[in-house]
């Protein structure tokens, strides 16, 4: 169901397609959850180094992983916000604004 075609026009700075018609994501979205799952692996590396720890502290690894959680969010929000402001605002125009809804509403309800 996903309502992307392939390009036959690229950016050559790297920013993503320009074919109004092939949904990537934006350059800088892909940017910005770079950074922010960097953040999280880090996280996620001190948490495997405490674990080896054996007077570690259940709570600071409940923390440690709360803040990996947050960085996680914090990714999905920057892919959402992207995913909205290059694809959902123009669907309409495209002709796919139904597609893009439920194709949304499917990755969000899925568990």
């Amino acid at each position: 169901m996903t309502p992307t075609r392939p390009a036959e026009v690229t950016d050559p700075e790297g920013q993503g397609h320009m074919d109004p018609l092939h949904l990537c994501m934006p350059g800088d979205t892909r940017k910005q959850a770079a950074r922010r799952l960097a953040i999280a692996r880090g996280h996620l590396d001190s948490i495997r180094r405490a674990l080896q720890d054996p007077d570690v502290y259940c709570l600071d690894i409940l923390q440690q992983l709360k803040a990996v959680q947050g960085a996680l969010n914090g990714v999905a929000n920057v892919v959402l916000r992207g995913h909205l402001q290059a694809h959902v605002t123009t669907a309409a125009a495209r002709g796919d604004a139904a597609d893009l809804v439920d194709e949304l509403m499917d990755v969000l309800t899925a568990r």
